[in-house]
């Protein structure tokens, strides 16, 4: 059976927004999955499905800049759950695949102040996850709405130049919301958890 990565997920804050704000954020939140394969529920809660294991934390950094970006009250609550899942998913919902075990489980166990997990089957490599989950989440936490707005466009292979024409921003003040936002120690930690991802052979 392949390994796949799943994200059970909620939005925090959510019940801060009136209707309209909140399919809003919603709707955001669909176009940065809209290459996956994802469902939302109780309309606040959503889990995603891919079986890219390399970019699934950096989906989910994409997705708390894109919530922090939008409003600097919201963010979203993720647990990254890494094993063995059927190769045709139906219904996000109903499987019960390791994957889908691992992060569900996991994310009923986050403490009200963490905000990302990242979950495997294998014991050694969580150990790694574990230090690569804290420190990415210290980061994200901190984030100010403009500074997350930055990194979510630096996110998408963007040049500094690029993100600075079009947020209508000055390149300089693009490189000072990237330094202030820990751009540099966000790159360190995405190659750190790919180096565990091949050290360990999930991928």
């Amino acid at each position: 059976m392949p390994l796949a990565a799943v994200i059970t997920a909620d939005i925090v804050n959510s019940t801060v927004a009136g209707t309209a704000m909140g399919k809003k954020l919603v709707a955001r939140l669909s176009a940065v999955l809209k290459n996956y394969k994802f469902e939302f529920y109780r309309g606040d809660s959503f889990q995603v499905y891919t079986k890219d294991i390399s970019a699934v934390l950096k989906l989910a950094i994409r997705l708390r800049t894109a919530a922090k970006g939008f409003s600097g009250i919201y963010d979203v609550r993720i647990s990254i759950g890494i094993g063995k899942a059927i190769r045709t998913v139906q219904t996000l919902r109903t499987a019960n695949s390791e994957a889908f075990v691992l992060s569900g489980r996991m994310f009923e166990q986050l403490k009200d102040d963490q905000r990302l997990w990242i979950q495997s089957a294998n014991e050694n490599a969580n150990v790694a996850f574990r230090v690569i989950a804290y420190f990415t989440d210290y980061i994200l936490k901190r984030l100010t709405s403009r500074q997350a707005e930055v990194v979510l466009e630096l996110l998408k292979e963007q040049t500094q130049t690029e993100v600075s024409k079009k947020l209508k921003i000055k390149q300089s003040t693009i490189n000072k919301h990237a330094q202030s936002a820990g751009w540099a120690e966000i790159e360190k930690l995405l190659y750190e958890y790919n180096q565990v991802i091949t050290q360990f052979n999930l991928a």
